[in-house]
């Protein structure tokens, strides 16, 4: 009788490395007492002569406030990422995650600038949206992206406007919106590679 033997696959490498590095973030964030976390891992409104509003564009997204924070946004993204890494491949969705850092912190710093902000909250629905045009076909808008979009997005604009909390409800606005156009993007790429 032949048994089979199981064994851990490493099958999405840049979402595993993006949620260890925001668990390892978040402890060191814990650890610290929140000052690693505002030093490297925030972002807000800084000069741009200055080397670390450079990189807190991109390293923002690792920072939590705490495990909670932390634990919502990671069963997300590691629910969500393996199969949007094999949809795109491994670089496209760097890419994705890159391009929504830089435009969230961007964002939050023309139009929040009293604000700092921290938290893969803005991958997770640029996630959300992304992963509903994964059926997307040229000349079509998937209906599930329409509710989605109008679930997760109207439910952020609702919130935004009603509840006074600690939660960057406009960050997860912007971060959909550039899942949505680079789901967009990428599915009409795809389909003109094909042709």
């Amino acid at each position: 009788m032949n048994k089979t033997k199981f064994h851990i696959t490493l099958n999405a490498p840049v979402t595993l490395t993006f949620a260890a590095a925001c668990f390892i973030v978040t402890l060191l964030g814990i650890f610290s007492g929140g000052r690693i976390t505002q030093a490297a891992f925030m972002t807000w409104r800084a000069s741009f002569r200055h080397p670390m509003t450079w990189l807190r564009l991109f390293t923002h997204v690792l920072g939590h406030d705490g495990m909670a924070h932390f634990v919502g946004n990671a069963s997300y993204i590691l629910l969500l990422g393996p199969m949007l890494e094999e949809k795109y491949g491994s670089g496209k969705l760097a890419a994705v995650i890159a391009l929504t850092a830089v435009v969230t912190a961007l964002v939050n710093m023309l139009l929040f600038p009293h604000t700092a902000l921290c938290g893969a909250s803005g991958i997770v629905f640029a996630f959300i949206l992304l992963t509903s045009f994964t059926g997307f076909k040229d000349g079509e808008i998937p209906l599930t992206f329409i509710l989605v979009a109008v679930i997760f997005l109207g439910q952020q604009i609702v919130e935004g406007i009603t509840l006074r909390d600690n939660v960057a409800n406009f960050t997860h606005i912007v971060g959909g919106l550039v899942g949505a156009g680079c789901g967009f993007v990428l599915n009409r790429a795809g389909k003109q590679e094909i042709s």
